[in-house]
């Protein structure tokens, strides 16, 4: 997992003599040491007398190691996280609001602030993002006939039975092991007032529709329900087995490096938006200031991280890890917004992904104990539909029960904790 830095721009700002500056990511050493020490010295450089350091540490531990620093009443100025874990923390009362600190918020796009607000109130400084484009096969798409990008979810399903029609090859590879975030990019909802609602008639015709895609194979079914089948994906697309990857810009570069020729034959589509308007694939880091911090170091801290998460600093930062800024006038940018001459296909998957990022929104589910053990179940009763071993709304309804029986239990839970309180 990668982090990143928030600082702002601001060059002569409130830091006093004797500030010191701690912020901490995730996974970023060894690959972006250069990149950080450079961005630390040129700050202390405009800034002098703050002192600033940068921890790393790996992404498994960094919770623990946040929640034990605010205990001790010793934690960091900024830490990196996740939007899942930024909405976990800000629920426990462990990381500040910072709409005070952050005076033109206009800077960062919309989605990326609609990310970070919580309950009304904003949490964090957003980073970086991604977005998913289509990657295609031209001569497997010319060979089905298909020329234009899909318009939408329904057309991007009827494309991937057509190429397996027509050319015998797989058409598509949803990450259905997270089927969670597929249905809610589809605006089809998990949980609604405390209880599942997944096995709804508008979630069963979904689930239908990839069904039939399924048996057409249209899917390429190599790990398709497993909670990670990329690795399958990618290999199938470098092998001319499958006419779409569905993924981030950054796995061109992988497709350049091991096939010359599918590289060479690589076309770019843009990712059909949801009817929620939300786009595939985001999922955005942030910097957020821990619970316990000075509140007179805060101006400080927001100068800094206004610093880390500028429109210089996050396109620099981008570049290298092959992500996407957060800021609109990154985005803007020549590098994302015109497509070279002669370009590649990861070249024109960085600007047509960049055009999606206003649209880029982490789409997740909250506030669940054990979640991924009932994600598991719901992926289960996907599978079991889809593949004909169970009646679609049968394996749905099942699901749902467990579900429910899961969410009452926590919400007792959550009851007796008030009442104790």
């Amino acid at each position: 997992m990668s982090i990143s830095l928030a600082l702002p721009s601001c060059a002569h700002g409130s830091a006093s003599a004797t500030e010191k500056i701690e912020f901490w990511t995730m996974s970023l050493k060894p690959k972006f040491i250069p990149y950080f020490q450079t961005l630390v010295k040129k700050y202390e450089t405009q800034h002098p007398g703050v002192k600033v350091e940068w921890i790393d540490f790996p992404w498994d531990i960094l919770q623990l190691k946040l929640i034990t620093s605010i205990a001790a009443g010793t934690p960091p100025s900024l830490v990196n996280l996740s939007v899942p874990w930024a909405e976990e923390f800000a629920r426990d009362g462990l990381i500040e609001a910072v709409d005070d600190l952050i005076p033109n918020q206009a800077v960062y796009t919309k989605g990326a602030l609609d990310d970070l607000r919580f309950r009304g109130k904003l949490y964090g400084f957003p980073h970086y993002s991604n977005v998913n484009v289509i990657a295609f096969n031209r001569k497997i798409l010319a060979a089905a006939g298909i020329a234009h990008a899909p318009k939408n979810m329904d057309e991007l399903l009827a494309y991937a039975r057509q190429i397996a029609a027509k050319t015998g090859k797989a058409g598509y590879a949803p990450a259905l092991g997270k089927i969670d975030g597929f249905l809610m990019q589809q605006g089809l909802p998990l949980i609604q007032d405390g209880k599942a609602v997944f096995n709804s008639p508008a979630h069963v015709a979904l689930i239908k529709k990839l069904a039939d895609t399924y048996q057409a194979n249209g899917f390429l079914k190599d790990k398709l329900f497993a909670e990670d089948n990329f690795p399958a994906v990618v290999d199938a697309y470098l092998g001319g087995r499958l006419g779409m990857m569905v993924s981030a810009p950054t796995a061109l570069k992988r497709i350049q490096a091991d096939s010359a020729g599918i590289y060479a034959d690589t076309g770019i589509f843009p990712a059909p938006l949801g009817p929620t308007g939300i786009a595939d694939g985001g999922w955005m880091f942030n910097f957020a200031v821990p619970k316990g911090v000075n509140p007179k170091s805060l101006p400080a801290i927001a100068e800094f991280a206004q610093f880390l998460t500028n429109d210089e600093n996050q396109l620099e930062f981008a570049k290298l890890a092959k992500v996407m800024p957060t800021t609109v006038k990154a985005l803007a940018n020549p590098y994302f917004a015109q497509i070279p001459d002669h370009a590649g296909a990861a070249e024109i998957a960085q600007t047509v992904a960049a055009g999606s990022m206003q649209y880029s929104r982490s789409l997740y589910v909250d506030g669940i104990t054990d979640y991924d053990e009932l994600r598991r179940f719901l992926v289960q009763a996907v599978e079991a539909g889809m593949t004909g071993k169970k009646d679609i709304r049968r394996a749905l309804d099942e699901a749902v029960a467990i579900w429910n029986k899961k969410l009452a239990a926590d919400a007792t839970i959550q009851t007796m904790i008030k009442a104790k309180n």
